[in-house]
């Protein structure tokens, strides 16, 4: 999630936990606590796929936020000790500042860390998009509120209100995620389509709009847009995985490690004689997907690929096209244009 989420969410935790002792200091510490992972984005690595595929690691780590935890707690109970409370009510405050962070940032499709030194596939539950308003500004405002006028009982009652509506969102948000994949696991099968594996992704800024993209064991990914307010089956666009242009790729350790960091959500395409690997999981639809990578070259279609240091590939956000997703939250006629963005995948440049 973004920064200003998070150091609400750390602020609104300590300023309800410990407002009471500490009135202001208590939010101010946890907004600090609740940034405190993602200065991760200090280290600099040598390429964008290396960058993308560390960040959200160790600094995300659900044992090495609650080790933290015990040496902050352990540090201010023998530095600076509160006569009316004890370690434990100190502890739960810093460890759930910490740690809600990464918890968060698991439910947006990035993919975070959480048990890092292990290595599974990074967790990625999906139901929020990286910004959303409805979440986020509530928290936001209970927490200025404890700012300007202190953390009173007032104030702290806010809080407490605010962050059970983050809870009660965030169930809802799980909710509408299982009603939309079942609606297009339905209309996928009823069209005689199997589906190998799913995922879907909230829309921006809404959790009634997502984006599910299906995995068919033909080699190709089915993408739909459906909407928890439809009354009409789901639209959806066949488009290639083309995996068979990275089986002549040499090992390559970014390519793997991409591939292990999306869950193997990838779809390759050769542009004028370069490979690249877009990750599907995160942007408006096809031809409008945040992530794409070049990764290799070769002189001719039949030439082995030439791995090189991955780098951007030049793509747009879709920016001009949001106003038509948020509207499509309502409104299923007329369809998103999805198969005139699509045809945006394989352009040299945009």
């Amino acid at each position: 999630m973004d920064s200003i989420t998070q150091a609400a969410l750390g602020a609104g935790i300590c300023g309800a936990m410990l407002g009471r002792f500490h009135g202001r200091k208590a939010v101010v510490a946890g907004a600090v606590l609740g940034t405190l992972p993602d200065l991760d984005v200090v280290i600099r690595y040598a390429d964008p796929v290396s960058a993308m595929i560390n960040h959200r690691g160790f600094s995300h780590s659900l044992f090495v936020l609650t080790a933290l935890a015990i040496i902050l707690t352990a540090a201010l109970r023998h530095w600076k000790p509160s006569p009316h409370y004890g370690a434990g009510r100190l502890f739960w405050a810093i460890w759930l500042a910490l740690i809600t962070h990464p918890l968060l940032d698991a439910f947006t499709a990035y993919g975070t860390q959480l048990l890092w030194p292990l290595r599974p596939t990074p967790t990625a539950w999906s139901t929020l998009f990286i910004i959303d308003p409805f979440f986020t500004a509530p928290l936001t405002l209970a927490v200025l509120a404890a700012l300007l006028v202190g953390a009173g009982d007032r104030t702290r009652r806010a809080l407490r209100w605010t962050l059970a509506w983050c809870c009660i969102y965030l169930a809802a948000s799980i909710a509408f995620k299982q009603v939309v994949e079942h609606r297009v696991r339905h209309q996928l099968e009823r069209d005689s389509v199997a589906v190998q594996a799913m995922f879907s992704t909230p829309q921006p800024f809404t959790i009634l709009l997502w984006r599910v993209v299906a995995r068919s064991p033909d080699g190709h990914y089915y993408e739909s847009t459906a909407g928890v307010l439809d009354r009409q089956p789901p639209e959806w666009l066949r488009q290639p995985l083309n995996t068979d242009l990275a089986r002549t790729m040499p090992p390559f350790e970014q390519l793997d490690g991409l591939r292990w960091f999306s869950g193997d959500w990838l779809r390759y395409d050769e542009i004028d004689g370069q490979l690249v690997v877009s990750d599907l999981r995160m942007g408006l639809g096809a031809g409008y997907y945040s992530f794409r990578f070049l990764f290799a070259d070769r002189p001719s279609p039949n030439a082995p690929w030439q791995p090189r240091t991955p780098q951007f590939w030049p793509s747009q956000r879709g920016t001009s096209e949001l106003w038509a997703v948020l509207r499509r939250v309502w409104l299923q006629t007329p369809a998103l244009p999805v198969a005139a963005w699509a045809r945006r995948m394989t352009r040299s440049q945009d």
